[in-house]
């Protein structure tokens, strides 16, 4: 009879589930695009991944011990972090400063906002911006082609041509990522001895096999831009799982794709090319794995479709008119400040409740 009348506090609902085990299974959903990367790039992806968990296994261990806290390291959190954190950089970039990259992510934006569960911010992009902005000519050149494959465009396209300023462009735009190569393309669409080389170039990323190749990871970028297929492999992993909501990846990918359609085309409205934004540059790893993280985004059903949407204007906003070909690690970061306000407003009516 005495346990009929058990009194105890929240949650009363509880899953057989702990965040040890979330964060491992997060890091099995990304063992198929790991191992891509290792296929494409060889012991690079090995020896890049090796610097960037170490750093935040490191910095997670110091901080803990500074503050005196229980040491942790075995639940996962940290070397996902560090995991990610080798994913959002260009498998050429010094391996010191990737460590350093995981550093500040484990020890600015985790540890200082008091730990697992208290950060405001995701990690692992904190640190990829923090890269970004010490380190800009590292991470966003010197990229290197992957096996089987090659950069922005098949060099085969780059034709020869008599106009030095147009041999510099299509030099240019044959040694970039894909998004690097539209930025550039776009922005060579002003000078009128260029302009017709540049829609060729634009023509020649949307098209179906440029598609096709960025699908598969056939061009080069950083680690985790270069492996949709098996990134998307993973997210569904997750979404089956129950490890993230449908809305944040649905939502994200669906927003970029509609305006991808709608403004992302040179001849007027709806002539862009969704797919092409869906598969290249770092959106499959955002959006999966990135947006949803449960600790950065959104409790409620309404707030994460508000959410997915506001990343999905600003990634798309940055890669068209902002300073930098890619969007998604900002997007997330500017949207994860406004997730506490998102909850606040999007809390559920009480059951039972009546307004006066």
């Amino acid at each position: 009879m005495a346990e009929k009348f058990y009194v105890a506090t929240s949650p009363h609902i509880k899953k057989n589930i702990s965040v040890t085990k979330v964060m491992w299974l997060v890091i099995a959903a990304l063992l198929p695009a790991y191992i891509h990367t290792v296929f494409l790039f060889g012991m690079t992806t090995v020896w890049v991944s090796l610097a960037a968990v170490g750093g935040a296994l490191v910095s997670e261990a110091f901080m803990q011990l500074l503050f005196k806290k229980k040491i942790t390291l075995y639940d996962g959190s940290a070397f996902l972090t560090g995991l990610l954190v080798a994913f959002n950089v260009p498998p050429t970039i010094a391996l010191w400063k990737v460590a350093l990259g995981s550093a500040f992510a484990i020890i600015v934006a985790k540890q200082l906002f008091g730990g697992l569960g208290y950060n405001i911010f995701n990690p692992a992009l904190a640190g990829r911006a923090f890269l970004m902005a010490s380190y800009p000519a590292d991470m966003t050149s010197g990229w290197s082609a992957p096996a089987n494959g090659f950069l922005s465009l098949n060099p085969a396209a780059s034709q020869a041509a008599a106009d030095p300023a147009v041999v510099k462009f299509l030099d240019s735009v044959t040694s970039a990522t894909p998004l690097n190569a539209l930025k550039t393309a776009r922005a060579a669409l002003n000078d009128p001895g260029l302009e017709d080389q540049a829609r060729h170039v634009i023509g020649e990323l949307f098209s179906g096999e440029s598609v096709i190749n960025a699908f598969l990871g056939k061009v080069g970028g950083c680690l985790g831009e270069t492996t949709a297929l098996f990134l998307l492999i993973g997210g569904l992993f997750l979404l089956v799982a129950k490890l993230a909501d449908w809305r944040v990846p649905a939502g994200y990918l669906g927003t970029v794709a509609l305006l991808a359609w709608a403004f992302g085309g040179i001849d007027g409205l709806f002539t862009g090319e969704p797919l092409f934004h869906l598969f290249t540059g770092g959106l499959m790893l955002g959006a999966f794995f990135m947006a949803t993280d449960m600790v950065t985004s959104p409790i409620t059903a309404k707030g994460r479709w508000i959410f997915a949407v506001g990343c999905g204007v600003l990634t798309f906003t940055i890669r068209m008119w902002g300073g930098y070909p890619e969007g998604v690690s900002y997007s997330i970061l500017l949207m994860n400040i406004f997730v506490p306000l998102i909850d606040r407003y999007t809390v559920p009516v009480s059951f039972g409740e009546v307004k006066s």
